[in-house]
């Protein structure tokens, strides 16, 4: 699938209000569901729901649930392998689970994310130096998708 493919998808989400645990374009996504959207849209029905889950996702646990779920589906890419439609899994404080979301829209100098946001929705912002040092790893969707 193409990397432009998913940009346009994501891109299309952009203006949906954040709502935890919703995945319907412009009725409410949280950053799981901007990409379980992107998914159904490219590659066709989910292979898996997701449980219920909590905005903190497991962190008083340390499972890394997200982690597992994004290995099990996608395709695990090295960090350094930047490219537009690329599943970015961030880790918002260090040592913490890893438990945002976003797609790469732009990579190079002028980076930027689709990514849905507490209090913003789904929105595309910079990949500013304070984000991608937050990268825990890089995926990208499937091959093989409608």
């Amino acid at each position: 699938m193409s990397g432009s493919a998913v940009v346009a998808e994501a891109r299309r989400w952009i203006g949906t209000p954040y709502v935890h645990q919703a995945s319907v374009l412009g009725a409410g996504a949280d950053c799981l569901g901007l990409v379980r959207g992107v998914w159904r849209a490219l590659c066709g029905p989910e292979p898996e729901r997701p449980p219920a889950y909590t905005q903190d996702w497991a962190e008083p646990s340390g499972q890394e649930l997200l982690l597992a779920a994004a290995e099990r589906w996608l395709r695990r890419k090295p960090l350094g392998e930047a490219a537009a439609g690329d599943v970015l899994l961030f880790r918002m404080r260090e040592g913490a689970v890893a438990k945002h979301l976003g797609i790469l829209a732009c990579a190079g100098a002028e980076a930027s994310f689709v990514h849905a946001y507490s209090g913003h929705g789904v929105i595309e912002s910079p990949l500013s130096a304070a984000w991608a040092r937050r990268v825990a790893a890089r995926f990208e969707f499937p091959m093989g998708a409608r």
